[in-house]
């Protein structure tokens, strides 16, 4: 889930207070990661890695904290807005990979808005079809609803985004927390046998589709100049919070595998989380689950369509991206209105796996150049150096198990990830880098590496 002010925002040069206290800046990390990635592939992690799902969401959650360490090196360093941006241009300068890596991203937050979509329709779906999967144009209906409305709700008063998202982390927690603790009664060990389990890379590769759902522990790093006390603060929020949805992650994956049969985790994946929480807490637990569900993804669209909105206007600010995504509509960007048109046909056009093989593809190439930001910034001495080296080398090999299982079973998916990568790199070195240098006046920016 993204919901940032762009790093590169032009105001006052006045410094203002930091407001943000450590719990705070965890609030912020968790939030960001318990959003939509949970309710929309879980069903598919489960069905993939069938007992050993549970270890799939660990080693996941392990490249997230390798990651988690980079980005608080890097933070405590660099601290900005700008997050992933500003560390990556910081280290390597500003140059087409680097301008191609802040395109990249705002594609990336283009596909995980579809996917909350997806997730959002499959568990809305429940309560049009008696707990089951409604008619394929009930589903496209509720798909392109569960965008359109954000997207209005943006149009009209942005501050709604921002009230609403603290009652509905709490309330996301407070759920998850019920269905695990509920659930473990349910659970039979026989279901999490190692005999259950596939092999080790098909784990693993179905661990790396749910990537997606760790991403957003890097929306401390955008809040790093309002943290109190970054140098402290900063390292124990991201590693508190990575570690903490890592738990929570690894035991609602427990409870699912442990307390349906394949046969029911095949029937029902698209609303998985739901269906595990009957075995303890019956009809109501399902209705909880979906009702939570429906407002948590809901959320997670408003927050990221606003943020994502906000970043496209910054990078055509820069000359990255066409000069349309600088005009505005009713005050706010019209690249809102062009990350909900994209994002609805996505969410439209493809399955909830071959979204989510696309999201975790982006993203862990993006954490995987800021974990190489790390290596070579060396913020944190030869141990942080040898942490950040440890993060590329769990990106690059989670993305290769990725993209070989997405090259097997997902073909459609593995050819849209590669017309974003081309499109990224090819915008950025054609004409966008053209028009950006006009803009900047040539020597206005010396330090500006266009090889």
């Amino acid at each position: 889930m993204l919901l940032v002010t762009p790093a590169n925002t032009r105001g006052s040069d006045q410094p203002k207070p930091r407001g943000i206290g450590l719990w705070g800046a965890v609030a912020i990390g968790i939030g960001g990661m318990v959003g939509g990635g949970i309710f929309a592939v879980l069903g598919v992690v489960a069905g993939d890695a069938a007992g050993g799902a549970p270890l799939g969401f660990l080693l996941a959650g392990g490249v997230a904290l390798l990651t988690a360490s980079s980005y608080a090196r890097l933070s405590v360093r660099y601290p900005s807005r700008g997050g992933s941006v500003v560390f990556v241009d910081r280290v390597f300068g500003v140059r087409i990979a680097t301008g191609a890596l802040n395109n990249l991203l705002w594609f990336g937050y283009l596909v995980t808005l579809a996917l909350y979509a997806v997730a959002f329709a499959n568990y809305a779906g429940t309560f049009f079809a008696s707990g089951g999967s409604p008619p394929a144009w009930v589903h496209h209906l509720l798909i392109t609803a569960a965008i359109a409305v954000p997207t209005g709700l943006n149009l009209l008063s942005a501050a709604i985004v921002a009230r609403t998202e603290t009652t509905i982390v709490v309330l996301k927690l407070a759920m998850l927390a019920l269905v695990v603790g509920a659930g473990m009664t349910t659970v039979q060990g026989a279901r999490l046998s190692p005999e259950t389990w596939p092999s080790f890379p098909a784990i693993a590769a179905a661990g790396m589709l749910v990537f997606v759902a760790y991403e957003g522990f890097e929306l401390i790093a955008n809040a790093g100049d309002d943290i109190r006390d970054p140098k402290r603060n900063l390292p124990r929020a991201f590693y508190l919070a990575v570690g903490s949805v890592l738990v929570v992650y690894v035991a609602v994956a427990t409870v699912t595998v442990g307390s349906l049969s394949a046969d029911q985790i095949a029937r029902t994946a698209d609303f998985a989380l739901a269906e595990a929480s009957k075995p303890s807490l019956g009809q109501f637990g399902f209705v909880l689950v979906a009702t939570s569900a429906v407002l948590a993804t809901l959320s997670a669209i408003n927050a990221t369509l606003y943020g994502t909105a906000r970043l496209s206007y910054s990078i055509a600010l820069e000359g990255e991206l066409p000069p349309a995504f600088e005009r505005k509509v009713w005050n706010e960007p019209v690249g809102l209105l062009i990350t909900a048109g994209v994002s609805a046909v996505l969410a439209n056009s493809l399955d909830v796996t071959e979204i989510s093989s696309i999201a975790s593809a982006v993203f862990l190439i993006v954490f995987g150049v800021v974990n190489a930001a790390g290596a070579r910034d060396n913020a944190g001495g030869k141990a942080g150096a040898v942490a950040s080296g440890g993060g590329v080398i769990g990106c690059v090999a989670a993305l290769v198990l990725l993209l070989a299982e997405t090259t097997r079973h997902r073909p459609v998916a593995l050819a849209v990830l590669a017309v974003i990568i081309a499109g990224s790199l090819l915008g950025e070195g054609l004409w966008l880098r053209h028009r950006r240098n006009v803009r900047l006046g040539g020597d206005a920016h010396p330090e500006r590496e266009d090889s």
